[in-house]
């Protein structure tokens, strides 16, 4: 019997290889093409070890399930889908031509995921679309690994240039390209609409915390997710399966481990410690010490929001004050004077007082030397304005400071020198009483106790005394700051952060890093090549002909692989976790992919909605809440849930949280804390069960 079961199985393939040998299909020539591409590469190239032998790689389990079909189903129609079509038929076409995506991102991954949807059809027919969003701009860098973009792009959105690419490629395909970023603060966008029309979510992402919000969408709207990745020639796949799989979130790597606090602040040793500090710096500076004046002058909450960041709320008012009041910049002189201030606090002051409280002869309390191992004693600077290196401080803090103020710069380095010339630096004086942690367990205990100020210090004394020497928001009406975020592919802002690394790095005696070396630490890049990228695409696509056909749990595949060694492995997707539930006597094993549904209309009051628990799953619903807000609970004051009761779930929430309910949501999400209530044995005992969605509209 298995050798009938085998020879069927071998007829079967045998059939399909016959009867598709003549169709070429886009994901297999994505894979075929990052494989070979990176064989060419080594034998050009001498990097990584070519492969020896064969590389075995089928996806016979894409076929479907009822192959072959009538011999119709395969007939070439005289159209660009005909070898798709020869091997899994022209149902599966007309599927692939009607469904809804959604792709996040734009990048590498996302333009070469988006050139194979076009080629397969995907979104390309009657009720077929794809939407595509990104908020990054094209930079020059991009163009050697993403070739949907061409020189004339840069500076363009990478969602509108990719879309305008794949539609000229099959003029039938639907395209949407947005350029907002998927998150908490776009939901009136990605809505409950939005997602309830699509077919699946596919993820092109740099990062681990947008893909786990995506995943969490996913999970609400009962969603496919594929999820792909690239770092250089290694490259991996997960398909994500409603019901069927463990969601992304589910299993994470370990977080990377940080540079700790003390080592970043006073004791560097390696670059990548001051590109950090760098980077956090013109965060700080030019970024959120703007934000912060531009919140002050139009939030009319920002001071109540204040007073709850208790340990943060001065340094935010001195940020305030000093874009306001102390440092504001009028001119671009100005803006000159305060770069040449901050140079000299920095690189020569805070080196200074770190000395005074750590003098080189200083020994811990073991006796040993305090300045050994790890910890460099610094070097304070003395400005030069013949150094280029800190004229390039100079020339970059000046010019993004005026940025911030709206004023016009200049970024030639000679005619800032006779502002300089006149600059009064004031003389050092050592602090009294600053503490600098030496320990990461010091700076962490700093930290949460605001102890780096004076002990005599009263911080609220102090906020009320910087607040009276603000100008009211209502003086200064119109008047806003321009925040200047971070980008890794603006070379002037790569200019600042190198200058700053690289003058600490002199501090302490530590191998600088040109601008190149610089970009690739301070931007976090993760190398990306055009090979492993085709590779992985080509992979999820083959996972998308199996999402069409809703195969079992064992048809799909996570891949993982490195093309530098030529090694690829595949594994069945993990099946969703899930735990046992006792209702009304009976087991209901429920997971992350399920909630219990509620479809009474918007007037369904609190009461109402208490009273269904105890109905329909003789459940006693103990507290209620909604995202942070308690709505119900068995302790809160008598006379108020009683009032509840009697309202619609909708006020309730509108009460409670002090907010309008969002006019896109179709549902209101809910928490429940509930005990059996059955009368039988388990009864009183507290019950598991998942979030409640309720139905609005």
């Amino acid at each position: 019997r298995v050798a009938d079961v085998d020879g069927e199985k071998n007829t079967r393939l045998l059939t399909a290889l016959a009867m598709g040998a003549t169709g070429v299909i886009s994901p297999m020539a994505a894979f075929l093409g990052g494989v070979v591409g990176q064989e060419v590469l080594k034998a050009v190239g001498g990097k990584f070890t070519p492969l020896n032998g064969f590389w075995y790689f089928d996806a016979a389990e894409c076929l479907p399930d009822d192959f072959p079909a009538p011999e119709a189903e395969y007939r070439a129609q005289g159209g660009r889908y005909d070898g798709q079509i020869a091997v899994f038929g022209a149902t599966l076409q007309a599927t692939l031509g009607a469904l809804n995506y959604f792709i996040v991102g734009a990048g590498a991954i996302g333009c070469e995921m988006l050139k194979n949807w076009a080629l397969m059809g995907v979104g390309c027919a009657e009720g077929g679309h794809v939407t595509v969003t990104d908020m990054d701009a094209i930079e020059k860098s991009n163009l050697n690994r993403q070739f949907l973009f061409r020189p004339n792009d840069v500076k363009q959105l990478k969602s509108q240039c990719a879309a305008r690419a794949v539609v000229a490629m099959n003029p039938a395909m639907r395209v949407t390209a947005l350029d907002l970023r998927v998150g908490a603060d776009t939901e009136t966008v990605f809505n409950d609409g939005f997602y309830s029309n699509l077919s699946a979510v596919c993820t092109a992402l740099d990062n681990v915390d947008a893909r786990l919000y995506v995943d969490q969408r996913c999970l609400f709207y009962q969603l496919p997710m594929m999820e792909s990745g690239t770092e250089g020639s290694k490259g991996n796949t997960q398909i994500v399966v409603p019901r069927a799989t463990e969601n992304y979130g589910a299993s994470r790597d370990p977080p990377e481990k940080s540079v700790p606090i003390c080592t970043l602040k006073s004791f560097p040793n390696e670059i990548t410690h001051t590109l950090q500090w760098a980077r956090d710096w013109f965060e700080g500076v030019f970024n959120q010490t703007a934000a912060d004046a531009n919140s002050y002058l139009s939030n009319a909450g920002f001071l109540a929001q204040l007073q709850a960041q208790q340990n943060t709320k001065l340094d935010t008012l001195e940020r305030v004050h000093q874009s306001l009041v102390a440092d504001k910049a009028l001119s671009f002189d100005d803006c000159v004077v305060w770069a040449r201030l901050r140079f000299e606090a920095m690189f020569a002051a805070d080196m200074k007082q770190l000395l005074h409280n750590f003098p080189l002869d200083q020994l811990t309390t073991t006796g040993q030397p305090f300045w050994s191992g790890a910890k460099r004693p610094p070097t304070p600077l003395v400005f030069d304005a013949e150094d280029p290196l800190h004229m390039a401080f100079i020339v970059s803090a000046a010019n993004l400071r005026a940025e911030n103020f709206g004023l016009v710069g200049e970024r030639d380095a000679a005619k800032m020198k006779s502002a300089l010339a006149s600059v009064m630096v004031p003389d050092f004086e050592p602090k009294r009483g600053l503490k600098i942690a030496a320990t990461e367990a010091e700076a962490k205990e700093q930290a949460g106790a605001a102890a780096a100020l004076p002990e005599d210090l009263d911080v609220d004394a102090q906020c009320d005394k910087i607040l009276s020497e603000l100008p009211p928001p209502g003086e200064l009406a119109g008047y806003r700051l321009a925040p200047v975020e971070f980008e890794k592919d603006d070379d002037f802002h790569m200019d600042m952060v190198a200058a700053c690394s690289n003058l600490r790095a002199r501090n302490y005696k530590i191998k600088e890093a040109d601008k190149h070396q610089s970009k690739l630490i301070a931007g976090k890049i993760i190398p990306a090549i055009a090979t492993t990228t085709a590779l992985v695409t080509g992979l999820v696509c083959f996972e998308a002909y199996k999402l069409m056909m809703k195969k079992p749990l064992e048809a799909y595949r996570n891949n993982f692989v490195n093309l530098a060694l030529g090694f690829m492995a595949s594994s069945e997707p993990q099946p969703v976790a899930t735990q046992t539930t006792v209702l009304k006597g009976v087991e209901w094993k429920w997971s992350v992919w399920d909630c219990i549904e509620i479809d009474k209309g918007p007037d369904l009051t609190l009461g109402e909605f208490i009273d269904h628990f105890e109905e329909e799953y003789q459940l006693d619903v103990s507290m209620l809440s909604f995202g942070v807000s308690i709505l119900f609970s068995f302790f809160g004051n008598a006379k108020k849930m009683k009032e509840r009761r009697k309202m619609p779930m909708t006020a309730v929430v509108e009460q409670v949280t002090k907010k309008p309910v969002n006019p896109t949501a179709m549902y209101l999400i809910f928490e429940l804390c509930v005990s059996d209530a059955s009368g039988g044995d388990m009864d009183g005992e507290d019950v598991d069960i998942p979030y409640v969605r309720m139905k609005i509209k």
